[in-house]
């Protein structure tokens, strides 16, 4: 069976762009194409539509203009954080903390500081997906350069008490007379949660504009003044010296826009997906015998559900979805092509088999309970059918 009308379930891998954003943008593709950084009069066009969005921007973050810095995407904001704050503040020390859930890009980027000689220490959490702001704190040490924590996780939607964690890293390194900089990957959390940089109290954190229904490939790192940054990109000296290269000028404007709307739209949406959400998750615990809920149950972004089901592999329930015309994902988008287990669930402490059976659904702003319901209808039978299935190994 296929529905007239395919459900997209996989707000968290990306989301549509919206026509507010592509209306703002095409000038800028043809028309006023001016390089911004040339001085005549036709190429400040760009200038003053760089500067605008950046305004825009600094609003939704409650922070100053010169603190935003435009990347391309939330893959290279989380690389320039931990690369450039970790080399910056090298002369005074060379251990890191991040925790075990993070996206890769935090996780690679870590594991190329052990390489060059740096510590990590990563991070346990509980069952529920949360890490206890204490365990933070007792992980810091005298040579503690960078903490670095996501706001909201990819796979399983938990939401962390980023605020707390900052509060007491900033405590005890201003206790021991030292500079420890808070970065928090929050490119999960806008449109969803508030980014207000000063309630968070972090000094950089990093957001993706196709996930907040903007265009791919622009980003944005937000870095406080004062923190110490080495670049990751450099050449122009674009983004005051801290990320160069010619701006993306239509997807900067894009992303603000996409951005200004989603933050001024984020408790509205909240009220309206929370419900679907929840319909989702009940649905699926009473309909499916073996059903795992990873993550807190109430501690999650609005829009995330994971499950795990026993008995079956992840990838199958997908393509037994995607025959009905529902599209969802098994785990992170950027690690789809990878068959070893999630390294989210296994931090959870879910064992390999039960890691690469999980599913991942993600609402959307203009996602229905009609959806919700289809999917609860088509659900269940596809895990039915896949558990009914002899195994390669017993045949």
């Amino acid at each position: 069976m296929t529905n007239e009308k395919p459900i997209y379930l996989d707000h968290a891998a990306t989301t549509p762009l919206r026509k507010e954003a592509l209306e703002a943008m095409m000038p800028f593709f043809a028309d006023l194409f001016g390089n911004p950084n040339s001085p005549y009069s036709f190429a400040q066009e760009a200038r003053n539509a760089v500067d605008e969005a950046r305004e825009k921007v600094a609003g939704v973050l409650g922070c100053r203009t010169r603190e935003v810095v435009f990347t391309s995407g939330g893959t290279e904001s989380d690389n320039a954080a931990i690369k450039g704050v970790a080399s910056a503040l090298k002369p005074s020390g060379r251990h890191v903390i991040t925790s075990a859930i993070e996206h890769h890009a935090i996780i690679h980027s870590c594991e190329e500081l052990v390489e060059a000689g740096y510590e990590v220490t990563y991070l346990p959490v509980g069952r529920d997906g949360i890490v206890d702001p204490q365990i933070v704190e007792d992980a810091i040490r005298e040579d503690t350069t960078l903490v670095s924590v996501m706001y909201a996780n990819n796979e399983i939607g938990t939401v962390q008490d980023i605020a707390e964690i900052a509060r007491r890293t900033h405590r005890k390194a201003e206790a021991m007379g030292r500079n420890i900089v808070v970065h928090t990957d929050a490119v999960q959390a806008a449109g969803w949660l508030s980014l207000d940089v000063n309630e968070l109290d972090v000094d950089m954190m990093s957001l993706s504009a196709h996930k907040f229904y903007g265009p791919k490939g622009v980003g944005v790192l937000y870095v406080r003044r004062g923190t110490p940054f080495n670049p990751l990109i450099v050449g122009g000296g674009q983004e005051r010296q801290r990320r160069s290269g010619t701006e993306n000028v239509p997807g900067i404007v894009g992303a603000a826009v996409a951005l200004d709307l989603a933050d001024s739209e984020r408790i509205e949406a909240g009220e309206a997906v929370i419900p679907l959400r929840d319909i989702f998750i009940e649905g699926i615990l009473e309909r499916i015998p073996g059903a795992r809920l990873n993550g807190d149950r109430y501690r999650r972004l609005p829009n995330n559900v994971n499950f795990s089901f026993d008995g079956v592999e992840g990838e199958a329930v997908l393509l037994g979805l995607d025959f009905a015309g529902i599209y969802a994902s098994t785990q992170s988008a950027c690690s789809s092509a990878s068959i070893e287990p999630s390294h989210v669930l296994v931090a959870l402490g879910l064992d390999a088999d039960l890691a690469v059976g999980s599913l991942r659904l993600t609402l959307g702003r203009e996602s229905t309970e009609e959806e919700v319901q289809t999917t609860l209808d088509v659900l269940p039978g596809v895990i039915s059918r896949l558990r009914e299935m002899p195994s390669l190994a017993s045949s």
